[in-house]
C-alpha cells in the first residue's frame, strides 16, 4: 500500500499511515442483488501516536465490475459507514458547553442519514454559541449574527455570512432554528465545518489565551515573592 496522511479523530493529531498501522479487507458479494455484484471494503487505522493508540474503522459499499480484463471497484461508494468512531465529529475539550457539543456531535452523526435534521441541529448549535459566547439574544438567528458583526474578526464574519448565504440554508437562516430545511449532505457538512471553526476560534483559543496569561501572572507573582524574601 501507499503511505497516506491521516488525522486522528481521537487525539486530533496528524499522522502518516503505513502498512504497520493499516488493515484493509474486501468482501465481494454475488447474490443476485439489483446491483448485481457488489463489494464491501473495510479499513482499520490505528493511531501511531504513542499517547493515543486508538483505532478507527470504516466501511464502504461499491459496485464490483469486470473492467478491461480485471475485476475492480467501480465509481464512487454507494454507501459509507463510520463504525468507530460512529461519526466524524472532532473531539473538543470538556470546557466547551455540553449543550453545544451535544448538538454538534448529533449533527455530525446524522449528516449523511438526514442532512435536513443535521442542518437544523447545526443552526441551533450556532445560535447557542452566539448567545453563550457574546451574551446576545435576538428574535432570530439572522439578527443575532448581525449583532456580532463588530465583535468578531472580519474573516470569521465572512465565513458565517458565506454559509448563511448558501442555497436553502440562507433562505431559512432568518427563521426559527427548529424549522427543518431541505439541504443536501454537502450543505450540512458546510454548516458542521463552520461550527468546528467557531468552537476552535472562540472557546479553544480563549482557553489557551487565558492559560498563557495566567502563566505570565503566576511567574510574575513568583518573582515578586522571591524578591520580597
Amino acid at each position: 500500500m501507499q503511505d497516506f496522511s491521516w488525522h486522528c479523530p481521537y487525539c486530533d493529531k496528524g499522522a502518516t499511515i503505513t502498512s504497520s498501522n493499516f488493515s484493509g479487507k474486501l468482501h465481494v458479494i454475488d447474490k443476485c442483488s439489483k446491483d448485481e455484484q457488489i463489494a464491501i471494503h473495510t479499513a482499520v487505522i490505528t493511531c501511531p501516536n504513542s499517547d493515543c493508540k486508538e483505532y478507527a474503522i470504516d466501511a464502504k459499499l461499491f459496485l464490483w465490475r469486470y473492467i478491461d480484463g480485471d475485476w475492480r471497484l467501480e465509481g464512487e461508494p454507494l454507501m459509507e459507514w463510520a463504525l468507530k468512531p460512529n461519526s466524524h465529529a472532532k473531539q473538543f475539550p470538556e470546557y466547551v458547553p455540553k449543550a453545544i457539543l451535544s448538538d454538534y456531535e448529533e449533527a455530525c452523526l446524522i449528516r449523511d442519514l438526514s442532512p435536513k435534521a443535521s442542518a437544523t441541529l447545526s443552526r441551533r448549535c450556532l445560535q447557542g454559541m452566539i448567545r453563550d459566547f457574546f451574551d446576545v439574544k435576538e428574535k432570530t438567528l439572522y439578527l443575532e449574527i448581525s449583532a456580532i458583526r463588530e465583535k468578531v474578526e472580519s474573516l470569521t464574519w465572512d465565513a458565517i455570512d458565506a454559509v448563511r448565504s448558501i442555497g436553502n440554508i440562507g433562505a431559512h437562516m432568518e427563521k426559527d432554528i427548529n424549522l427543518i430545511i431541505d439541504v443536501d449532505a454537502n450543505e450540512a457538512g458546510l454548516l458542521i465545518g463552520l461550527i468546528e471553526s467557531l468552537i476552535q476560534d472562540w472557546y479553544v483559543a480563549r482557553h489557551e489565551r487565558q492559560k498563557r496569561l495566567k502563566l505570565i501572572v503566576d511567574i510574575a507573582e513568583s518573582k515578586k515573592s522571591i524578591q520580597q524574601k
